[in-house]
């Protein structure tokens, strides 16, 4: 009497090899939408918190803290301003503000690119149709062609 040999069938095998790519194929696509997804998440954060330093530099010019000269309209010239920081009237000498640590990046931009240069800035004098910049940082908006989950453009956000 011979004993049955014990082991995996080529049929077993080719089927589990199927099935593995069955699940694959669906799992792909998954984790490609929750990686955007976050991305999503990433871009909404990064651009309120450059709105809202734009803001409260504007804020801290209407309150007299930040010089403003002539024809001013009272924000920052530039993302690094929010950054280097300026200096505070009220503080005396040597004091500044400061809105941001550093500037957060575009998470759908070049990772090459500096994070100031992954933004598209919008200065006060520019129609919100149409952003260009200018002389000062009135807003901002990424410069990514791509479409979110939900079909807006990003550069509409």
């Amino acid at each position: 009497m011979r004993r049955a040999a014990r082991g995996f069938t080529l049929v077993e095998l080719v089927i589990t090899v199927a099935i593995l790519g069955l699940l694959a194929s669906i799992a792909m696509p998954l984790a490609e939408t929750m990686v955007r997804r976050s991305k999503e998440q990433e871009l909404k954060a990064a651009l309120t918190t450059l709105r809202d330093a734009i803001d409260a530099y504007r804020d801290a010019v209407e309150a007299g803290r930040v010089a403003r000269s002539a024809g001013d309209a009272g924000y920052p010239a530039s993302l690094q301003v929010l950054v280097d920081g300026v200096a505070d009237r009220s503080a005396g000498a040597g004091g500044k503000l400061y809105f941001l640590r550093r500037v957060p990046r575009d998470p759908f931009a070049d990772p090459a690119l500096p994070a100031v240069q992954t933004w598209g800035l919008r200065s006060s004098d520019s129609p919100p149709d149409a952003p260009q910049p200018g002389k000062d940082v009135f807003d901002v908006r990424s410069l990514s062609e791509g479409q979110a989950l939900d079909g807006t453009p990003y550069r509409s956000w």
